[in-house]
């Protein structure tokens, strides 16, 4: 792309800065759960009908879930947004400590950045709207209002219902702690509640006619310790107990219950190894005489990266160059810090070793993209299937001090900064130059397209959630339950 359109497409998100900043931090004070994101997702569906967009809400079953549409024909770029929060993380704004807001009733706070990104990219695809109308170009535009990212699935289930199908590219980011394409490897997962019942029976008088539920939830507990010695390397398994079989010691639990989520590095061994789950806990059942019923929650792919469109990515985060950091950011950063232990600092480190050729508070440059130099393999997220659908790149941008971890109290405090707000604004900005940029060379399009193919080999993509689990949303409405 030519410097000047670059620098027009970034003019064009400065002019647009202040309604998105107070958009982001409206939905910071928000802070709606996953499927729950209600008010927020109207924000961003309502904003963007009144820009002129074709807006369809509740789409793939979900009602927080929307797609918005600008312009016609090809080519087609869609731009992802996210707005869902994270329990246990009540925190108030730009405190040095772990606080809660007292004006908050909800324990829940934005520890990923979800307020940020979803807007990001809502600006980032009205700006590409309006610069396709103003050059009178042909193309459409979409944004994605995709739910319940965190520990969820919202995408999967859109990628599902086919809304990625005809993009001929999608787009997202991440705040994060630096600026660059997206290069980490993800891992796949798969979700699954195992609901064992047994017989109750008085533990002292009669336990001999009981049959133990907690039984068979810890013997499974045990038999996936056992599976971990013949798992992937990297590999992993977590459970938590839903319920328990109840607080009494003298009567042999007829009901418990697990969740358990499996992760591996790429969809068909997490669906496999799941499936080695399964039968340990359908053992645990067969061996203490009670029954198990699986229920397939949810599913993510690992994420398949697309050189040919990071690469355009890449090109436009150059192009508009470092954030621009003030003194009183970078103080604060380093009050920031000093609250950070020294070991998160160091996992900082590992995802982002190039920062460290000049260490600082803020990283305010772009670090340099490379195909081959991909990061360690982190956690999972839902955007894997919109990459195995959808030729798709990524970004990150330095919305927090160097060091903050994930899902943590300093990112909540951090949410409303002017540090947030620039790193946005530049996520904003790349995610516009990258579409627009793409518009303009189809060669491009078509070569991401056959890289997509190729790492599929050459098959079609296929939803790692079977046909017949329904979105959480709809599950509760076919259940009885519905918005609370």
């Amino acid at each position: 792309m030519k410097p000047d359109t670059v620098a027009e497409i970034a003019a064009a998100v400065e002019d647009r800065r202040q309604p998105y900043i107070a958009l982001a931090d409206r939905i910071w004070g928000l802070a709606e759960m996953r499927y729950r994101e209600f008010e927020s997702a109207e924000l961003h569906a309502a904003a963007l009908e009144a820009e002129g967009f074709r807006v369809t809400r509740g789409v793939a079953g979900m009602p927080t879930a929307f797609v918005a549409e600008a312009g016609s024909g090809g080519p087609v770029i869609g731009f992802l947004g996210e707005y869902d929060a994270l329990a246990g993380l009540n925190q108030a704004s730009g405190a040095l400590e772990c606080r809660p807001d007292p004006s908050r009733t909800l324990n829940q706070g934005h520890g990923c950045g979800h307020h940020l990104l979803g807007t990001a990219a809502h600006l980032a695809a009205v700006v590409a709207r309006d610069h396709l109308q103003r050059h009178r170009l042909p193309g459409t535009v979409r944004f994605y209002g995709c739910p319940a990212e965190e520990a969820a699935a919202g995408k999967t289930f859109m990628a599902r219902a086919g809304l990625f199908d005809d993009l001929d590219a999608a787009l997202s980011w991440h705040p994060s702690v630096a600026n660059s394409v997206f290069m980490n490897a993800t891992l796949a997962n798969v979700q699954a509640y195992f609901r064992f019942r047994g017989k109750s029976a008085h533990a002292a008088v009669a336990p001999h006619l009981g049959r133990s539920a907690l039984d068979a939830a810890e013997l499974t507990n045990i038999g996936v310790n056992y599976l971990r010695e013949h798992m992937p390397e990297q590999a992993r398994v977590h459970f938590a107990y839903i319920d328990s079989g109840g607080p009494s010691t003298n009567v042999i639990p007829a009901y418990a219950e697990l969740l358990y989520t499996v992760r591996a590095p790429r969809i068909a061994e997490a669906l496999a190894l799941y499936e080695r789950v399964e039968n340990v806990a359908r053992g645990a059942a067969l061996m203490t005489g009670t029954t198990v019923e699986i229920v397939f929650d949810k599913a993510v792919s690992n994420v398949l990266h697309n050189d040919t469109l990071d690469r355009v990515m890449a090109e436009q985060m150059e192009a508009i160059g470092a954030l621009d950091v003030s003194e009183d950011e970078r103080a604060f950063a380093l009050q920031i810090q000093a609250t950070i232990a020294g070991e998160e600092l160091a996992n900082s480190a590992k995802h982002f070793a190039a920062a460290l050729r000049d260490p600082q508070p803020i990283v305010a440059g772009i670090l340099p993209y490379s195909a081959e130099a991909a990061r360690p393999v982190t956690g999972s997220t839902d955007m894997g299937d919109v990459s195995w659908a959808a030729p798709t790149t990524q970004c990150l941008t330095a919305c927090f001090a160097w060091g903050t971890g994930f899902h943590s109290w300093q990112m909540v405090s951090q949410g409303k900064t002017s540090l947030a707000h620039k790193g946005m604004l530049l996520a904003a900005k790349s995610l516009a130059a990258t579409g627009i940029a793409l518009m303009g060379r189809p060669e491009v399009l078509q070569a991401a397209a056959r890289e997509l193919r190729s790492k599929r080999g050459g098959a079609p993509y296929r939803c790692p959630i079977p046909a017949d689990v329904l979105p959480p949303p709809a599950r509760e409405a076919a259940a009885g339950l519905g918005k609370k």
